[in-house]
């Protein structure tokens, strides 16, 4: 018993940890900051995806006799308020830096600034709409639920895979903290949930359809993880706390685009 005790609350406070930095769910418990807790809260940020993914099915099925316009609103809605608009407020920072073409030391101080410019706005607006557009098109197709579940779940293994596989861009922020005594084996401990979850699917709707559009989702998310690394790499020598925002709000967006199409392809 006295083995066990050290690796499973740092579990336990992990979960929780991640729940309070990728979420707005509350949970009124105080978690020590440290290199242990820190670890298992990585590897539980696509636990807290599978979470969100759960919260989203459970909506959908319960608003399924609405309009589909008001559906995928409350969808919409309901996928934003879980995480506070954290991950958006990343995008929009990155946007504005991107958008500028200023030098290196230049585009750090725009992300940096509080305010909003005018491509953050652009990037904002164009992204829920996307977002919004595809998940009518998914409602409309009568889309399994499972899809929605893995989506969130997949674009948090891409924040982990960021931070194990590229430097932070600068010794100091989140993104830097949460690197801390990473390795490639939290990665993999961190995507066991999405196993169990993947298993659990193809168990109920058995077939080998399901199987190549799993196979193909986990691809299309790890081919994502690589563009946006070699882009950020190139564009600012690493990442921060804004990208990582931006590449789970980016790598939903692009999941939800390849389970859209593939869903439609597939029943049509």
């Amino acid at each position: 018993m006295s083995d066990q005790r050290p690796r499973v609350l740092p579990a336990l406070a992990g979960l929780g940890l991640a729940i309070q930095f990728l979420t707005r769910i509350p949970l009124p418990v105080m978690i020590d900051w440290n290199g242990a807790n820190r670890r298992w809260a990585a590897r539980c940020y696509p636990l807290v995806g599978l979470l969100i993914g759960v919260l989203l099915a459970v909506a959908a099925a319960l608003t399924s006799a609405l309009p589909t316009p008001i559906q995928t609103l409350v969808l919409l809605t309901l996928w934003v308020a879980l995480s506070g608009g954290l991950h958006l407020d990343g995008v929009m920072d990155l946007a504005d830096a991107l958008g500028s073409n200023a030098p290196l030391e230049r585009r750090w101080q725009i992300m940096k600034d509080p305010q909003v410019g005018s491509f953050g706005v652009l990037a904002l607006v164009f992204l829920l709409a996307w977002k919004a557009v595809l998940l009518w098109w998914w409602l409309t197709t009568d889309g399994a639920l499972l899809w929605l579940v893995v989506v969130p779940a997949l674009a948090r293994a891409s924040a982990v895979a960021l931070l194990i596989g590229v430097p932070a861009a600068r010794p100091e922020g989140l993104a830097h903290s949460w690197q801390q005594g990473l390795g490639w084996r939290d990665l993999t401990l961190a995507l066991v949930p999405l196993l169990v979850v993947v298993s659990a699917g193809l168990l109920l709707a058995p077939g080998g359809t399901n199987v190549a559009g799993l196979v193909g989702l986990l691809l299309a998310s790890g081919g994502f993880t690589w563009v946006f690394a070699r882009g950020m790499i190139r564009a600012f020598h690493g990442i921060n706390g804004d990208m990582l925002g931006s590449a789970i709000e980016g790598g939903e967006l692009w999941l939800l685009m390849c389970v859209s199409s593939w869903w439609w392809f597939a029943t049509g």
